[in-house]
């Protein structure tokens, strides 16, 4: 078993041009010059009429709430319509989304989606996943194939997990894999843009794809900063589950001084061969999960147990 690195976002007119001249590509301008509702005015009307990269943007925009209220709901939505459209960054931000709120069944679901075409986020959740027999049926030569494409493709958890992975399976394993990951997509080059931290949306823009992978941190799952809650609770964030203890206690090392763990310890919860870091507590599961997506790093909300 390996740390799961899982490793988790009012109607203005717009007075320069009529709607039907807008593109999304406008309403990115818009968007960096930090006027929110002009671009969320301009994606609405071209998300309505069937625009996946419109709809991909609005749900991130009520992810992050720029222009409009906050409403995870209304980003799920919108993520949705532009996923089912075949959009790639919408399949993985809504995996992703899923997945750090606990629906790990619908959020993999999304991300195999994404996964298949060579996303790197995607082929790096997923794949863990697959390794560790979460959610899915265990497949570790392939979970490492996955893993391994992420990492090619420039990911830096990827890479991390990769290398703990180097560890723990056997090299004739490890070639099997590669083989595998071989047929696997090259994912770096089927979207013009990644998403960028969680200060803006991540921007489906109009230029040619680049072919250099991001080497930011996977997006998180909610766009507010928790507020700090008392350390009291049923709840805690697992971040891995590892062959040794001291692997566990150096990612604990790595994470703990973070405001979200603050007044918080470890837990190394022994599990047949695999020592699981936790740490907690938390009064809700929801405040484990906002934790989570505030590390940067994966996790997942557990009962304490």
């Amino acid at each position: 078993m390996i740390p799961k690195h899982f490793l988790v976002v009012g109607l203005a007119l717009f007075a320069s041009a009529p709607v039907s001249a807008q593109s999304v590509k406008t309403g990115i301008e818009a968007w960096q010059r930090a006027d929110y509702a002009k671009a969320v005015s301009i994606w609405r009307p071209l998300a309505e009429s069937g625009d996946a990269d419109a709809q991909f943007n609005l749900g991130q925009a009520y992810r992050l709430g720029r222009g409009v209220t906050i409403n995870l709901g209304a980003a799920k939505t919108w993520f949705e319509r532009a996923a089912t459209a075949g959009h790639l960054d919408a399949q993985t931000t809504l995996g992703l989304l899923l997945f750090q709120n606990g629906d790990q069944q619908q959020g993999l679901k999304w991300l195999r989606r994404a996964a298949d075409q060579g996303e790197p986020r995607a082929l790096l959740v997923y794949g863990t996943a697959l390794y560790n027999g979460d959610a899915v049926t265990q497949d570790r030569l392939l979970g490492y194939a996955f893993v391994s494409r992420a990492a090619q493709q420039g990911l830096g958890p990827a890479k991390e997990t990769l290398e703990q992975l180097d560890g723990l399976m056997p090299a004739a394993d490890r070639q099997k894999a590669l083989v595998l990951a071989r047929s696997i997509p090259d994912g770096s080059a089927k979207t013009a843009s990644k998403p960028v931290r969680t200060t803006r949306p991540a921007l489906v823009k109009s230029a040619p794809a680049k072919t250099t992978p991001p080497k930011t941190p996977p997006p998180r799952a909610v766009a507010a900063k928790p507020a700090p809650s008392p350390a009291t609770g049923n709840w805690r964030i697992q971040l891995g589950a590892f062959g040794q203890r001291g692997a566990a206690e150096a990612m604990y090392r790595k994470v703990a001084g973070r405001p979200a763990l603050a007044g918080r310890g470890p837990a190394y919860v022994a599990a047949g061969n695999v020592i699981r870091l936790q740490v907690g507590p938390f009064v809700s599961r929801q405040a484990a999960a906002n934790a989570c997506a505030t590390l940067g790093t994966a996790c997942f909300p557990v009962p304490k147990g």
